[in-house]
C-alpha cells in the first residue's frame, strides 16, 4: 500500500513535525467519553459486590435493644431490658451461587469496557479518515487554483498580445473561478472534519494522518471485544439465573436474645438467653418470577451471542471484499492518471505551439484532474478500508 503523507501540502505546520498516531487519538477520545468515564466507579461496585459475596452472611448482622417499664418517672416498679442480636444466613448454595454471580459480573463489565473502546476507536477511524479526504481534496483543489491562476495570467498576456481571442479569456477565467470555488469547498469539509475530530477527542487534528497497518489476524476468535462482551453477557444472565435458583425464600435469620427484668423496686434483677430461628415461608408465585425473568434474560443473551456472531462475520467478510474493491479501483485510477497525464503533457505542447485550442488544453486538464482526484480517493479510500477490516476484526489501533 502506498504510504500516505496527508497534509504535507497544506499550510498546518512544519513538515517534520511528529505525526500523530490512531492509538493516542483514541486515548484521548477514550479519556472524554461520558461512559469510559464511569467505568472506574462501575468496577468499583462490582468489586464491592465480590466482597460482599464472600461474606459470612449474606447481609450485616443487626442489633436491637429495648426497655419497659411500668413507671416513667420512677424508679420503683416493673422494668425489664432486653438485647438482641440477629444475623441473616446463607441458604444452600446460595453463597456460592452469589460469588459466582460477583465475579461474572466483574468478567462482563471489563467485556463491556474493552466493547466500548472498540466502538470509540471505530468513531475516530472514521472521523481520521473523513478528515484525511477532506484534506487531500483541499491538496488538489490548491494546485488546480494555482495551476488555473497561471493559466488565465498566460492567456490575458496573450490577449493584451493579440494572440488570443478573448473568448479563451473568458473560459481561461471560468476555469479559474471554478477552481476557487472548488478550493472554498474543500476548505469548508477540511473545517468541517477538524471540527469533528475535536469533539471527539477534545484536541486539535494533527496536521499528518498516518494510515494503519493491515492486521495478521484472519478470523475473528473469542478475544474480539464484542464477541466477549457477548459471552459475558451470557455468563452473567446464566450465573443470576443459577443464583435465582438457589434463593426460594427470604434469608432465614438466627438472633441471640438476652433479657434481664424484674418485678418491682424490692425484687431483684433475673436474666434469661435464647436463640431464635426464624424461617421465611416460600412464595411459590414468587419463585416462579424470578426463575423466569433469570430464564428470559439468558435466553435473550443466547440469541444476542448468535447474532452478534453472524454479524460480526458478515462485517469481515464485507470489508475483506471492500478492501480488494479499493486495491483494484486505485490500480486502475493509476493507470487512468498516467494516460491523462501524458495525454496532458501533449496538449499543453500542442497548445503553447499553437496546435490546438484552450478549450483542448482545459479539456485535457480537467481530464488530468479528475483522474488525479481518484486516484488520492482510492489511496485514502484503500486506507479507510484497512482501518475498517481491522475494526470488523476486533484489533485496536
Amino acid at each position: 500500500m502506498v504510504p500516505l503523507a496527508l497534509g504535507c501540502a497544506l499550510s498546518l505546520g512544519a513538515a517534520t513535525a511528529q505525526a500523530q498516531t490512531l492509538a493516542q487519538a483514541l486515548e484521548q477520545a477514550w479519556a472524554r467519553h461520558p461512559l469510559a468515564v464511569s467505568f472506574a466507579a462501575r468496577q468499583g461496585e462490582a468489586l464491592a459486590r465480590a466482597e460482599a459475596a464472600r461474606a459470612l452472611t449474606p447481609t450485616p448482622a443487626t442489633a436491637s435493644l429495648s426497655n419497659t417499664t411500668d413507671r416513667f418517672n420512677s424508679n420503683a416498679g416493673k422494668r425489664a431490658w432486653e438485647f438482641e442480636l440477629a444475623t441473616p444466613l446463607w441458604l444452600p448454595g446460595q453463597r456460592a451461587a452469589r460469588g459466582m454471580e460477583a465475579e461474572r459480573a466483574v468478567t462482563e463489565l471489563a467485556a463491556r469496557r474493552a466493547a466500548l473502546r472498540l466502538q470509540i476507536a471505530g468513531e475516530l477511524r472514521a472521523q481520521w479518515w473523513a478528515l484525511a479526504q477532506a484534506r487531500q481534496q483541499m491538496a488538489l483543489a490548491q494546485r488546480r487554483e494555482q495551476t488555473a491562476g497561471a493559466l488565465l495570467a498566460d492567456v490575458q498576456r496573450r490577449l493584451r498580445a493579440g494572440e488570443v481571442a478573448r473568448l479563451d479569456a473568458n473560459l481561461a477565467h471560468n476555469e479559474h473561478l471554478l477552481a476557487q470555488a472548488d478550493l472554498a469547498e474543500a476548505q469548508a469539509a477540511v473545517r468541517v472534519g477538524e471540527q469533528n475530530y475535536r469533539v471527539l477527542t477534545g484536541q486539535d487534528a494533527p496536521s499528518m494522518l498516518g494510515d494503519e497497518v493491515a492486521t495478521s489476524v484472519a478470523e475473528p476468535d473469542a478475544t474480539h471485544p464484542v464477541l466477549q462482551a457477548a459471552s459475558s453477557a451470557l455468563q452473567l444472565a446464566q450465573a443470576r439465573l443459577a443464583l435465582a435458583q438457589q434463593t426460594r425464600r427470604e434469608a432465614p435469620e438466627l438472633a441471640l436474645h438476652w433479657a434481664r427484668e424484674r418485678d418491682d423496686s424490692a425484687s431483684a434483677y433475673t436474666h434469661a438467653v435464647g436463640i431464635k430461628l426464624t424461617l421465611p415461608f416460600s412464595s411459590g408465585a414468587q419463585v416462579r418470577q424470578g426463575g423466569f425473568a433469570a430464564q428470559a434474560e439468558v435466553d435473550q443473551a443466547e440469541a444476542e451471542l448468535v447474532v452478534t456472531r453472524q454479524r460480526v462475520a458478515q462485517d469481515v467478510q464485507r470489508e475483506r471484499a471492500e478492501l480488494q474493491q479499493a486495491r483494484t479501483q486505485l490500480a486502475r485510477a493509476l493507470t487512468r492518471r498516467d494516460l491523462t497525464a501524458d495525454t496532458l503533457r501533449l496538449t499543453e505542447k500542442s497548445y503553447a505551439l499553437g496546435e490546438s485550442d484552450l478549450p483542448s488544453l482545459l479539456r485535457a486538464r480537467a481530464s488530468a484532474w479528475e483522474s488525479e482526484t481518484a486516484v488520492q480517493r482510492q489511496r485514502v479510500a484503500e486506507a479507510a478500508s484497512v482501518s475498517r477490516l481491522n475494526q470488523s476484526l476486533g484489533v485496536m489501533p
